[in-house]
């Protein structure tokens, strides 16, 4: 059988969606939580639209509705910028966001699985600007409109993560479903990102691991890491409800049952580490982002624009790790448990005081999506039939999606070298296999 090739024909030039009223202009600060992701994220949602209608009429809609909902996001319609202290900012000219229309030479049905992203597939779905040579060259937001033969289309959203985390990107998707569909915002964006202001001066109450850099000395053998130059394999496996209650099973921990993202994550560090072949004596470290909303004291306010993750750690020898995954989740939990508002605000003021960027070196980097609310994204079409990332992940990231519609099923999208993959989809087998 033959590759597919994906061929998407723009309908003319990229267009500027302002708001559709006059906003504030000027600076609008950006809080230390929203510096070190100044990465653009690209996710896809497939609709399967109406039987009479060719994708004409949801174009006109998602473009009005967006021109709507920025009144009330403006800082989206601006552009970035470098403050006078060196950090981020968005100057808000009210130039708007980026909106694409195109149309695919084929039926939906005919992209395949958007849960096993393919990106010379997907990517074509997302729109990127042509020769942008760094972030501040790059819209926050670009959304592109592809109309299929089958009637059906895509939704590609290009959105700069300094804008917001997972859950502020959520709201605003919803809002904008809620502006198409003609109702009021359920939740307005509370636009004062100030409440996460750094102390004066600074007060580092906790070390941050998360920011060590884990160096060769530390290993029991000089050979470099064992996913040096080699070409990256990329699998998703399927943790099932059940699959995941043996999980927690052969990890049971004193006090409370073990969560689910407690138990994957364990065993995902521990699977990844035993395949990748670390000498055991070697440290192999954990970050992941916690959502701090309700970890604030105060809690941020409802609807807050902007990143309110923190980045937070662990490490073990990875001989360890690999022996014992009731270690691996006990790790997990003392990690979670680690933030609370004074983790949180030292964070904060820890990024004022180093500009550190957090290492990644001999580092799992774990990004759960798997709760993100996106069959919420209702334009009129009814929830997407498909959605997910647009890109694969870094090769230090392991990415938790959802299983659809399975309830409490998990997916676990990575990339390893091929021997290496081999041996971490044994492992999976071992607690998948009913």
């Amino acid at each position: 059988m033959g590759v597919f090739e994906l061929r998407v024909k723009q309908q003319g030039e990229p267009a500027l969606v302002p708001p559709a009223e006059e906003t504030p202009r000027g600076d609008y600060y950006l809080s230390n939580l929203d510096q070190n992701i100044a990465v653009i994220v690209q996710t896809v949602y497939c609709f399967r639209g109406a039987d009479d209608d060719d994708g004409s009429s949801a174009c006109l809609v998602l473009r009005e509705s967006l021109a709507k909902v920025l009144v009330h996001y403006y800082p989206l319609a601006g552009r970035l910028t470098i403050s006078g202290e060196g950090k981020l900012a968005v100057d808000c000219t009210g130039e708007g966001a980026v909106f694409v229309e195109a149309e695919a030479d084929c039926a939906m049905a005919d992209i395949g699985d958007v849960t096993e992203p393919d990106p010379s597939v997907l990517g074509k779905l997302v729109y990127s600007v042509p020769g942008a040579k760094n972030i501040l060259e790059m819209p926050l937001l670009a959304a592109q409109v592809t109309k299929f033969k089958c009637g059906g289309f895509v939704l590609g959203l290009a959105i700069n993560h300094c804008m917001f985390d997972g859950v502020g990107a959520m709201e605003f998707v919803n809002s904008w479903g809620e502006t198409a569909r003609g109702l009021p915002l359920s939740l307005p964006p509370a636009l004062d990102r100030a409440v996460l202001r750094a102390r004066d001066p600074p007060q580092l109450e906790f070390p941050h691991h998360e920011f060590a850099q884990i160096t060769d000395d530390d290993s029991d053998e000089a050979a470099p890491p064992p996913h040096g130059g080699e070409p990256l394999l990329y699998r998703s496996f399927r943790f099932t409800a059940a699959s995941i209650a043996r999980l927690k099973a052969l990890a049971p921990l004193e006090g409370r049952p073990c969560t689910t993202f407690e138990a994957l994550a364990g065993f995902v560090w521990s699977a990844r580490t035993r395949a990748l072949g670390m000498g055991p004596s070697r440290r192999s470290k954990l970050l992941f982002a916690v959502d701090g909303r309700p970890r604030f004291a105060p809690p941020l306010p409802a609807g807050y624009f902007g990143n309110a993750i923190v980045l937070t750690s662990a490490a073990c020898a990875a001989g360890e790790l690999a022996a014992s995954l009731p270690r691996a989740v006990r790790l997990v939990r003392g990690a979670v448990g680690a933030v609370t508002d004074a983790y949180m605000r030292s964070a904060v003021d820890y990024f004022e005081a180093t500009r550190a960027r957090p290492s990644l070196a001999s580092t799992l980097l774990i990004t759960a999506w798997s709760r993100l609310p996106f069959r919420a994204a209702d334009f009129g079409w009814g929830p997407p039939a498909a959605h997910g990332p647009a890109a694969l992940p870094e090769k230090e990231v392991a990415l938790f999606l959802s299983c659809g519609e399975e309830r409490g099923g998990v997916r676990v999208l990575l990339g390893l070298p091929p021997a290496a993959m081999a041996e971490f989809q044994r492992l999976v087998e071992e607690v998948t296999a009913a």
